[in-house]
């Protein structure tokens, strides 16, 4: 075998104990939490519970819903809740293949992705779901009770925590970006009017048909926009900083 075959094998074997740690990881919160999925699904469904007319509840369509639906609850959120054990592992396989420079940009990226995720998926359900469950019973028509299915519920939840988990993401692609060269704040900010068309777009497509969730997806998205062009600004004029200090020292 040679030098280049054994590199590769390594790197797979590697490759695969950080999955089957990031794996192992969500795998042991599920355990732990399984027997209180009943109580988990309680607490997310709360916002929608608390608003629903007297005399009514959810409903489970499905025979198997009721065990089903609070066990996939206590998968997804024990994914979320791993988010940071998977994202080190990401980072512990392709950290050694990165320079000290580079290691310095990402380490804080990565921080930052991981808190601004949890933040996204803590502004859906402190904010827009009591706002989105006042709505939708609102606009039911006369006649019509409001009970929604648990297993529907669940679709919406998860939809709803990833698309303002990765919406609040955009400040550290816009940073990603200006620093690898591909764009700049200037040329971001010139295109402000069709990024705004675009998150109207996007918000439309990641959100329930409401213009409610839609308008709270879409705001936050461009203020981010807008931290994320303030803050590759300030990073360009840091390193323009630190590549003149460099070359005032060669010289």
């Amino acid at each position: 075998m040679t030098d280049q075959e054994q590199s590769l094998v390594s790197h797979l074997v590697e490759l695969r104990g950080r999955l089957l740690k990031a794996v192992l990881s969500v795998l042991i919160l599920v355990v732990v939490m399984f027997p209180f999925a009943g109580e988990i699904y309680t607490i997310v469904a709360k916002p929608v519970m608390d608003n629903l007319s007297q005399g009514t509840a959810m409903i489970a369509t499905g025979v198997l819903s009721p065990f089903l639906t609070p066990f996939k609850m206590v998968i997804i959120l024990a994914i979320i809740i791993s988010m940071p054990v998977i994202i080190y592992q990401i980072w512990a396989f392709v950290a050694p293949g990165l320079y000290k420079r580079e290691k310095r940009v990402a380490m804080p990226i990565l921080i930052s992705s991981i808190i601004l995720f949890y933040m996204g998926c803590a502004f859906a359900f402190f904010v827009v779901f009591p706002i989105l469950f006042v709505f939708l019973p609102s606009i039911a028509p006369e006649g019509v009770t409001y009970m929604p299915d648990i297993n529907s519920y669940l679709d919406i939840v998860v939809r709803l925590f990833f698309a303002f988990g990765l919406a609040f993401e955009i400040p550290v692609a816009v940073i990603i970006l200006i620093s690898l060269g591909v764009t700049s704040a200037e040329k971001l900010a010139n295109a402000r009017p069709y990024v705004i068309i675009g998150i109207l777009v996007v918000a439309m497509l990641l959100t329930p048909p409401d213009p409610s969730s839609q308008v709270l997806l879409a705001i936050p998205m461009w203020i981010l926009f807008e931290f994320g062009i303030m803050m590759g600004k300030i990073l360009r004029k840091k390193n323009q900083k630190n590549k003149a200090a460099s070359d005032q020292e060669g010289a």
